[in-house]
Parts: C-alpha cells; sequence; structure tokens
C-alpha cells in the first residue's frame, strides 16, 4: 500500500514539476547594436558619451573583452546570430547576402527555435536579412516585426519601415518619429503585452550606423562639442544607451529582470577613421581585430556572476545554443550548430576556453584565432600575418618570419575549416554607396 501511495503521489506531482520547469524559463533579451566599436562605450573605456545604462548590463553581469562576431559587416553578422552557424555555410557571406536576396528560408532561426520552445517572439529594429515577403521577419517565427528591413537612410523618415500590425508592406514612419526612440517604445511595450509568458525580444539597433542624426534632444546634450558631425555621433550612442534604459525599466518595473537573460553586443566594429575601436588595429569590414572584437555583455540575475570581467573568445553564434539550454531545450546535433551553450563555461571554476579556435572569411579577407595567435590576411591579396594577441592585442608585431611552423598550422586549420563553406560571395561593388557618401558629405545635415 505504502509503494502504491507514493507512486500515486508521483503521478500527481509530475504535472506541476512540469509546470516548474516552464514557470522556470527565462525571458531572452537580446540588444545587437549597429557599427558600435570596441571603445565606444563608458564600460569599455570610452570617457566622452555617459552610458550608464549600456554599462549596467556589464556591471550586473558579465563584461567579454574578446567578444567576437563571424563578420566584421551588418547583414553577414545578423546572419551568424540568427542561425547559430557560420554564415558562410550557407552562401550568406557579405551585404550580398545570398542569391535568395536573403537568409536562405531553409535556414532554421532563432525565432523558430524560441517559439518550439513556447515563447512568444518579436523583432524591433533593423532586421536585414532580406526584404521580400517571405523572408520579412514574420515569416521566420517572429510574432511582431516593428523596424526597419536594411539600412533605412534616415532616423526621422526611414525608408523601409514595417509595422507587422499594420501591415507587411513598408509604411510611412508616424510624425515625430526618431528610430532609436520609436524602438525603445514599442519594445517597452511589447514587454508589457507578454509580461505573464516566456518572451524572446530581438532589439537590432540601426544606431550607430550612419547617417549620424541625432535629435534635438540629445544634440543638447553635447553642446561643449564644436565638431558638428562628432556631436551627431555622441547624440545617436545617449539615445542608443536612452533606449536600453527605457527597456531596462520596464523589466524593472514589471518585475521580470531577475528572470530574463540579458544580451548586448555589437554587429561589427567601428568603421575605421572614427577611432571608435580603442586600442585595436582596423575596423568595419575587416579582418583585424578592431573588424569583429566589440562591445559582449551578458546578464542573467542570480544565475550568472555580476561584475565580472571573462577574456576568453566568445562568439555571437553562441547566444541561440545558450539561450535554448536556458530555456530547458536541447539543441539537436541535426541542427549543425557551430556555436555553443556558454552556460557551463561561465559556471564557477571552469577556465576552458569555449572556443579553442575560430575563423573567418569576407571579400578575399580571412583570419583564424587559435589559442591567442591569430593568422590574418588583412588585405586581399596580402601575404598572412601571425600575431600574439596575449601580448600585442593592436596587432602591430608580425611574428610569421620568426615562426613559420605555427603559420603552417594555422593555415592547415583554415583551409579545413574554409573546406566547408559555399563558395565565396562576391564583393559588393561599392561605387554607388561611395558615390552616395560624397553627396552626403557635401551636403548640410538638418536635425529636427
Amino acid at each position: 500500500m505504502k509503494k502504491i501511495l507514493l507512486l500515486l503521489a508521483a503521478l500527481w506531482f509530475a504535472p506541476c514539476g512540469l509546470c516548474a520547469a516552464d514557470a522556470a524559463k527565462p525571458n531572452i533579451l537580446l540588444f545587437y547594436a549597429d557599427d558600435l566599436g570596441y571603445g565606444e562605450l563608458g564600460c569599455y573605456g570610452f570617457k566622452e558619451v555617459p552610458t550608464p545604462n549600456i554599462d549596467s548590463i556589464a556591471a550586473n553581469g558579465l563584461r567579454f573583452t574578446s567578444g567576437y562576431v563571424t563578420a566584421p559587416l551588418c547583414s553577414p553578422s545578423r546572419a551568424g546570430l540568427m542561425t547559430g552557424r557560420y554564415q558562410q555555410r550557407f552562401g550568406h557571406e557579405n551585404n550580398n547576402m545570398t542569391p535568395a536576396g536573403g537568409l536562405p528560408p531553409t535556414e532554421t532561426i532563432f525565432a523558430q527555435r524560441m517559439k518550439a520552445l513556447g515563447y512568444a517572439t518579436g523583432i524591433v529594429g533593423k532586421w536585414h536579412l532580406g526584404k521580400e515577403p517571405e523572408l520579412l521577419p514574420v515569416k521566420r517565427g517572429f510574432d511582431d516585426y516593428f523596424g526597419v528591413f536594411g539600412n533605412p537612410g534616415s532616423y526621422f523618415q526611414p525608408k523601409g519601415f514595417i509595422n507587422s500590425r499594420v501591415s507587411l508592406a513598408s509604411q510611412e514612419a508616424p510624425k515625430d518619429f526618431y528610430t532609436t526612440d520609436a524602438f525603445a517604445a514599442f519594445a517597452a511595450g511589447w514587454i508589457a503585452e507578454h509580461k505573464a509568458a516566456p518572451w524572446f525580444l530581438y532589439m537590432p539597433f540601426n544606431a550607430v550606423h550612419t547617417p549620424h542624426e541625432a535629435s534635438e534632444k540629445y544634440l543638447q546634450r553635447f553642446t561643449h562639442i564644436a565638431e558638428p558631425r562628432r556631436r551627431q555621433f555622441d547624440g545617436m550612442l545617449s539615445a542608443l544607451d536612452d533606449a536600453v534604459g527605457v527597456v531596462l525599466a520596464k523589466l524593472r518595473a514589471l518585475k521580470l529582470e531577475e528572470n530574463t537573460l540579458i544580451f548586448f553586443i555589437s554587429d561589427n566594429g567601428a568603421p575605421g577613421g572614427r577611432g571608435g575601436n580603442g586600442v585595436l588595429r582596423g575596423g568595419k569590414h575587416t579582418c583585424w581585430e578592431g573588424g569583429m572584437r566589440l562591445p559582449w555583455m551578458m546578464q542573467w540575475k542570480g544565475r550568472l556572476p555580476a561584475g565580472k570581467v571573462e577574456d576568453r573568445a566568445v562568439v555571437q553564434l553562441d547566444v541561440l545554443p545558450t539561450c535554448v539550454a536556458a530555456a530547458v531545450g536541447t539543441v539537436d546535433p541535426a541542427w549543425k550548430l557551430d556555436g555553443l551553450n556558454l552556460l557551463p563555461y561561465l559556471a564557477d571554476g571552469n577556465k576552458e576556453r569555449p572556443h579553442p579556435t575560430l575563423c573567418w572569411r569576407i571579400d578575399g579577407m580571412w583570419a583564424i584565432r587559435h589559442g591567442d595567435l591569430k593568422l590574418v590576411v588583412g588585405d586581399p591579396g596580402h601575404a598572412p600575418e601571425l600575431f600574439n594577441l596575449a601580448a600585442d592585442l593592436g596587432e602591430k608585431s608580425d611574428l610569421a618570419a620568426s615562426q613559420p611552423d605555427k603559420v603552417k598550422e594555422l593555415k592547415a586549420l583554415w583551409n579545413q575549416w574554409n573546406a566547408q563553406l559555399a563558395a565565396p560571395s562576391a564583393p559588393k561593388d561599392k561605387s554607388e554607396a561611395k558615390a552616395k557618401k560624397k553627396q552626403r558629405r557635401q551636403t548640410p545635415r538638418q536635425s529636427t
């Protein structure tokens, strides 16, 4: 009789156990900045623009000093993030995307993985993974989409703006629209609507990508900056920090912060010439460290350490499998992910490197980091250069001539990886973009 009673009790409480597991699933909040460099936040040493809200994610969690993306360019970086796979595997090497014009429908993406685990899903911001109807976020697992499908050309009158609750066609932005502020307001409202259920919210900002346009509210904070373009940039960065603050404040007001796993990552490094990558060499669209090492933070109160600085290499491919694991899901080997669940590596006492080796390839440039050594072709057609990043973060002292065996070893590893990929994509024709950039420089910029 005692055994029967124990069995009945076990059966009675089993459903409650399942409910408890479901209730324990954290919400997922993923901020993805645009063109924000390694040296452009307060918590990474930048003093010109206060960024207290973004910095709070580092203070309440982990700040990675070797946080990478797999592409130093907008669209392929996002393709890797959304799939957890090296984007070159499916031909999404650069902003040309793929012959399909975006992220191939054959790839299962982040939102679809989270929906399968019972999550509400939303995207607020810049998609940049295809503008055809079948490639838009709401066709790829997102319940709601409020944002722009590519670079919008203006922060005040953005082209390609879509609110999926109105239509899947491009719409005219409302009056007094400023993308960064509007994205924050919609995201805060979306979180309030879904406060009772586990949710995944992806916020890929278009800030601080060009054109540099700040509203008067933010420009007034930097009247001491004499150079007009620098003042515009500082205002944009301040707006980005405010937007993050609006969303974090909503989490706290709804008492959701303790059960929300938060990421803040940039899609690639700052463009060259801005000085936004700190001590790192190179910038956006290069395979130097300045192109793909960038701000990378993670917060989960009560589950991850607070205020910790982590130097082991991580990459944006890791976000998807980490979130699946946090949501009590299982990564199927059939998914063929290149990212991995970071949670075991962040536990106390685990000193193992999540990624002993990382690789890059884009438009005739390539690199491999193996341990602390990095072999890189920074300019198409040039001989590979070898650097020890532990001693030479700025990639100034080429060791290739003195360590030919290491050059050979790393090149062989890169060749093995490269052999698994689709053929290289054709570089994007930049002539039209250069002409538009020249025209912008010659035209005075107005702000509202």
